[in-house]
């Protein structure tokens, strides 16, 4: 799929330069199976997860559930059930996806809805509402490995925004939108790197109107493999 210009992200820049805080998002993980679900629903007042697709879920156009990601799709699906989980891709389910079919593709794949929007990332937040039936973007989450599409999208409703690390590099890495790839290595290096701008900014993390913060509420879990768990056995 050839995917058109993101005019909407290009116009919200200047909404970013005056307020660089909308690109930092409230929790930053590897990845999704990292998420603790059971605490976003029962301590953070979130009704519906929203995850983007390409990096995040799968490989970049991938069909498959990346290995990194499976466990927690599973799990945000048991926590919050199917229909309060669902994909906005700035890819599938948009203009550029004729009849939708990779769309549909992807639901039958993934067992998730994918939201159908005119207006890419981040823009969207009405057919985000209706879809989910929420009237409060603060009992959403958002989940994504772009800062400039997702996590913007997100802090600028006021939703928990969730940062992950793009699943595939290298040879894996290889379908990725050549352009895409480029600015989330800037995006990343900008805000996670060692330099005095970037240390500005994560200090800037926005509040949520339900979240406490990581000390009160922390969001992330620690998962153990199945060598981890066989040393600490043997270590009994």
């Amino acid at each position: 799929m050839v995917q058109s210009i993101n005019t909407k992200a290009l116009l919200t820049l200047a909404s970013v330069v005056r307020r660089p805080s909308l690109l930092v998002p409230h929790v930053s993980l590897a990845n999704i199976s990292q998420l603790n679900y059971a605490a976003l629903k029962e301590q953070c007042g979130i009704r519906a997860v929203i995850f983007d697709k390409d990096n995040t879920l799968t490989a970049p156009y991938g069909m498959s559930i990346h290995p990194d990601a499976s466990r927690g799709l599973e799990d945000a699906k048991s926590v919050f059930g199917d229909s309060n989980v669902a994909i906005m891709s700035n890819s599938a389910g948009t203009l550029d996806d004729p009849e939708f079919e990779d769309a549909k593709n992807i639901e039958e794949a993934l067992g998730i809805a994918v939201i159908r929007h005119t207006e890419k990332k981040p823009g969207g937040l009405d057919e985000v509402l209706k879809h989910f039936e929420v009237e409060d973007p603060a009992e959403l989450c958002m989940v994504g490995d772009r800062l400039l599409t997702d996590i913007v999208f997100g802090n600028l409703y006021g939703m928990l925004t969730v940062h992950t690390l793009p699943l595939c590099s290298g040879e894996d890495n290889r379908q990725d939108n050549k352009v895409a790839s480029v600015v989330r290595t800037v995006e990343n290096k900008g805000l996670y790197g060692n330099w005095f701008g970037g240390r500005y900014l994560v200090k800037k993390k926005p509040a949520h109107k339900f979240w406490r913060g990581q000390a009160e509420c922390p969001l992330m879990i620690q998962i153990v493999t199945q060598d981890q768990q066989e040393t600490k056995e043997q270590e009994l």
